[in-house]
């Protein structure tokens, strides 16, 4: 992927769920590169969302791949229902992790890609040693746990951080921000150095529709 290039993954957790099935064919007709499914337990962040169910319903309706970002305690033992669910990708948090070296070569173990995210108030630091590891990283620009949020500013220059550690380690790994992402945002994002973008609401939420929204999102940041 050229290096000024970005992809746009659209987070379910502001759709509209009566009409899950129908907006996400619409994402992927408008130029979506993934779907992003933002898992939550009620334990490692204060909301509880959606489980493999939904997972095996939208691999139906999409050729798309189903990037499942898990913010649960224990990811472990939950890779093996998710896979047969029909997920393509896994990003697992380094907070809290028991054994993120085992984590991460668990989901390498399945054959799937595999991410990790790390909070605004996690150092960048934290991705030394498991970097060369990595498929993605994802630079979390609101705390996570519930969507409708406003983009954190601070975390600009921990992405252009991140990227250079890319550049340096893992030229390949993908670098993802989300959070608060949209017309205003998405720009400044994609100049610190992300080359994916979680949108949710600024996609499922735009009253103009899923189209001008990612096509929006499509025009600010060329």
């Amino acid at each position: 992927m050229p290096q000024n290039a970005f992809r746009i993954a659209p987070s379910i957790l502001a759709a509209n769920f009566a009409r899950l099935g129908e907006q996400v064919a619409e994402a992927e007709r408008c130029g979506a590169d993934r779907i992003h499914l933002d898992v939550m337990d009620g334990h490692f962040v204060p909301n509880i969302s959606m489980g493999a169910p939904v997972v095996k319903s939208l691999r139906q309706v999409t050729r798309l791949p189903l990037e499942t970002h898990l913010m649960i305690s224990d990811p472990d033992f939950f890779f093996d229902e998710f896979v047969a669910a029909g997920s393509d990708s896994f990003i697992v948090h380094w907070e809290g992790n028991n054994n993120l070296h085992r984590t991460l070569h668990r989901v390498k173990d399945l054959g799937k890609r595999v991410g990790l995210a790390i909070n605004p108030a996690t150092p960048a630091s934290v991705l030394e040693e498991v970097l060369p590891d990595l498929d993605l990283v994802l630079v979390m620009t609101v705390n996570p746990g519930f969507g409708h949020q406003h983009f954190i500013h601070s975390t600009l220059p921990k992405v252009q951080r991140v990227r250079r550690m890319i550049q340096q380690v893992r030229p390949q790994c993908e670098l993802e921000v989300d959070g608060g992402i949209d017309e205003t945002t998405a720009p400044l994002g994609v100049k610190a150095g992300a080359n994916v973008l979680v949108a949710g609401t600024s996609i499922f939420g735009c009253t103009l529709g899923i189209e001008t929204a990612m096509r929006r999102l499509n025009e600010v940041t060329k």
